[in-house]
């Protein structure tokens, strides 16, 4: 299984305050750069869009699911951490999904 992430936007960095909080998760962000949705695989099995007020382009996929999370992009590092904790929760309930076929 792989896993892709990126957006609709061109970023020079990833936010500062995401890789901060990723580190207080244990999670190394220093090698990770933004990408765009022209960067990931055309075809993919599931898609998550975030939401965050701006409206994906078609991605070929077999299942989709928008879990209309806040953008906390001009939020404090607070901010941040409840969405990376938002996200952790919501990626263990997906993992669970996946692993129990329902998305076959």
């Amino acid at each position: 299984m792989s896993a892709y992430s990126a957006g609709t936007e061109k970023y020079h960095e990833v936010k500062p305050f995401a890789v901060q909080v990723m580190e207080e998760a244990g999670i190394n962000m220093s090698n990770h750069h933004p990408k765009l949705l022209e960067d990931i695989p055309y075809k993919i099995d599931v898609l998550i869009s975030m939401g965050c007020g701006v409206v994906c382009p078609f991605v070929d996929c077999k299942y989709s699911e928008d879990w209309a999370i806040e953008d906390p992009s001009d939020g404090s590092v607070e901010d941040f951490r409840t969405t990376r904790d938002i996200i952790k929760k919501k990626v263990q309930n997906l993992i669970s999904d996946i692993n129990n076929c329902k998305y076959e």
